[in-house]
Formats: structure tokens, sequence, C-alpha cells
């Protein structure tokens, strides 16, 4: 193997959307185009007129958003999703992203590699 193919070391997926008024369904082919980049879990959380709505579970994007899961997603104008490589930790379910937090401020999500 090649020095340059084994400094590669994919982990994790994060898309996003902005200003799209679809940003759930773009948000969701683009989770899928990462897939490859971590099969444990898939999450995507949307904000639709300040609205926070997140979806997110174990196993692969097809599994984890049915049609109804992605109609109750909304259609929002941004989003932000993850796919999940497991490094560390034991539960797939309890370590999906994004994570989701109340704040003063309000509602934020994020997701991290």
């Amino acid at each position: 193997m090649s020095a340059e193919l084994e400094d590669i070391h994919e982990e994790c997926g994060i898309f996003g959307v902005w200003g799209h008024p679809d940003a759930s369904r773009l948000t969701y082919f683009g989770l899928h185009a990462l897939q490859h980049r971590g099969q444990e879990s898939a999450g995507i959380a949307v904000n639709q007129k300040g609205v926070m709505r997140c979806h997110k579970d174990a196993g692969l994007v097809n599994d984890v958003f049915t049609p109804e899961n992605l109609r109750a997603l909304g259609q929002g104008n941004l989003a932000v999703a993850h796919v999940r490589y497991g490094t560390t930790g034991v539960n797939p379910r309890q370590n999906a992203q994004p994570i989701v937090v109340n704040h003063i401020k309000g509602r934020m999500a994020l997701a991290h590699n």
C-alpha cells in the first residue's frame, strides 16, 4: 500500500445545508452520499422557522430515514446531518448525532467528528 493511502482514515461524515427551502431533503441526499463514512448511526436536525426538529437512530441512512420520518422533519431552510463511524462508545443509538441542546437563546444542533 502506498504512503498516501496509509494516511487516509475516513471517520464519520457531516453534511449541512443553509438557505434552501427544502434543506431536509437535500441533507438526506447528501448524507446518503456520505454513507461510506459511517454505517453505525445517522441523524438529521432541521430548523424550520425557528423550530428545531431532529431524528437520529442506529443504522444505515435508508433504514433510519423512512418517508414518514423525513416528512416529520419538515422542509426547513437549514439542516445539519451526521453519519457515525464509531471509534469509541458501545451504544450506537446513544452516540448518534447531531446533538440538540436547549440554550437560553434557543435550541442548537451540533454535529462533530
